[in-house]
């Protein structure tokens, strides 16, 4: 069980009605809970990007990304490497902001974790920061004696360095490309 670690798959799947509902009905069948899921469309609209962690071990993850392939409507099928992929999470954290002096001091929190102010009011501020899980965690702690009154997660977004591209495993480039000395 020591061998657990979050594993962050990465799909490209048809953006269209349904897909999303197979894709988390697989993770629930196969007994993994979903820490993180993030969802957009690509360069190409009718293309969606899903990024999903999961708390397992390597084999497992590679099992599960297997079956995902067989999908129909899933394209390619990627395990990011921590090591050598940019991960980023956006984080809305709405703190309680009673008088200027507390503001300020919210304020300096915010500048030192390069976080933005999207919204001051009487009584709250509303911070946006982006970052890994250990930027977000910093700054949630520290606001956490200010009293936060509200907080939202987007999941986290990740994207392989250098050259490598979730478009170099697809179905169209593997299982599917036929030679011609084949027919």
């Amino acid at each position: 069980m020591d061998n657990l670690k979050i594993q962050t798959l990465v799909i490209l799947v048809d953006n269209e009605a349904g897909v999303l509902s197979q894709i988390t009905r697989l993770f629930s069948r196969k007994g993994f809970n979903i820490e993180t899921i993030t969802v957009g469309t690509t360069k190409d609209t009718n293309v969606s990007r899903i990024t999903i962690e999961i708390l397992t071990d390597d084999e497992k993850a590679e099992l599960l990304s297997n079956q995902i392939r067989k999908l129909f409507p899933v394209h390619s099928v990627k395990i990011i490497d921590h090591e050598n992929s940019i991960r980023r999470e956006l984080v809305f954290i709405k703190v309680k902001a009673e008088d200027s002096a507390k503001r300020n001091e919210i304020i300096q929190i915010a500048n030192i974790f390069r976080a933005n102010i999207i919204d001051v009011s009487i009584g709250a501020l509303t911070l946006v920061v982006i970052g890994d899980g250990t930027k977000t965690a910093a700054i949630e702690k520290i606001l956490n004696e200010y009293e936060v009154l509200e907080l939202v997660r987007t999941g986290i977004v990740a994207i392989e360095r250098g050259t490598k591209t979730i478009y170099d495993d697809t179905k169209e480039k593997g299982e599917f490309n036929y030679s011609k000395n084949v027919l």
